[in-house]
């Protein structure tokens, strides 16, 4: 069974910093693209970033671009988003997701795995 496990959100002023983890398993890491959503209230989800679980390449929206890094860890079948200058518009909940076939890291849309999410809240 596919599982994803969330965790590092909270509250932080903008301009600072987050580190987000995603911690999988049941699936062999390498066959898979992992990537972060997030939805804030009253808007649609969207996709952050996403890499591919076999060769770590990535997909970034525009929105974030330059100012988030996605990585991963096979070892430890973990996925990472570091977010740096966080701005008030970042505050959603993010939610991290999985797909089978790893080249759809540069599909970052409507995965078929999904964790539980968690809140981050970039106050002005």
């Amino acid at each position: 069974e596919v599982q994803l496990q969330a965790s590092g959100g909270g509250l932080v002023q903008a301009g600072g910093s987050l580190r987000l983890s995603c911690a999988a398993s049941g699936f062999r890491f390498d066959d898979y693209a992992i990537g972060w959503f997030r939805q804030a209230p009253g808007k649609e989800r969207e996709g952050v970033s996403c890499i591919s679980g076999s060769d770590g390449s990535t997909y970034y929206s525009d929105s974030v671009k330059g100012r988030f890094t996605i990585s991963s860890d096979k070892d430890l079948n973990t996925v990472y988003l570091q977010m740096n200058s966080l701005k008030p518009e970042d505050t959603a909940v993010y939610y991290c997701a999985a797909v089978l076939g790893s080249w759809w890291y540069g599909v970052c849309l409507d995965y078929d795995h999904w964790g539980q999410g968690t809140l981050v809240t970039v106050s002005s």
